[in-house]
């Protein structure tokens, strides 16, 4: 399970897709909906969250509105609540390294799986988080598993 920090309009296509189906899975879990991925560490910090099932459904809205954006289409009834404006208060704190790390990953699948898209997102400067993201300087997550 990825549940990036990247802002979602970095992704590719599958990127995108897949970002989709891991939320919707992680939602699953949060709601107690499903015995697998349970202990996920990704799942950290939307736990965390005062509200998880909230925090989790800005975050499938925020994919979502991406896939919108380009003219995919994501059912919206399966996002479990409406967009909380409140959410925007309670933004998740992610850490510039956990972006930073989440960015060369995302590079180094994009060399491979989509080179076009990558020299596009490259050319566009820094990447920016998830908009239910907010990003302090720091290094990588407690709950980030690294590998190569």
């Amino acid at each position: 399970m990825r549940l990036w920090s990247l802002d979602p309009a970095l992704l590719d296509r599958q990127g995108l897709a897949a970002c989709w189906r891991e939320a919707l899975l992680a939602q699953a879990v949060l709601l107690d909906r499903t015995a697998g991925y349970t202990a996920h560490p990704q799942l950290e910090r939307f736990r965390a969250h005062p509200d998880p099932t909230a925090a989790i459904s800005a975050y499938l809205h925020g994919v979502r509105d991406e896939a919108t954006r380009r003219g995919y289409q994501f059912d919206a009834e399966r996002i479990s609540r409406p967009l909380d404006p409140s959410t925007r208060d309670a933004r998740i704190v992610v850490t510039s390294g956990q972006l930073d790390l989440e960015w060369q990953h995302l590079l180094r699948k994009l060399a491979v799986r989509s080179p076009g898209h990558r020299a596009t997102i490259v050319s566009a400067g820094p990447p920016a988080a998830h908009p239910l993201f907010a990003v302090v300087p720091g290094g990588v997550a407690s709950w980030e598993r690294v590998t190569s």
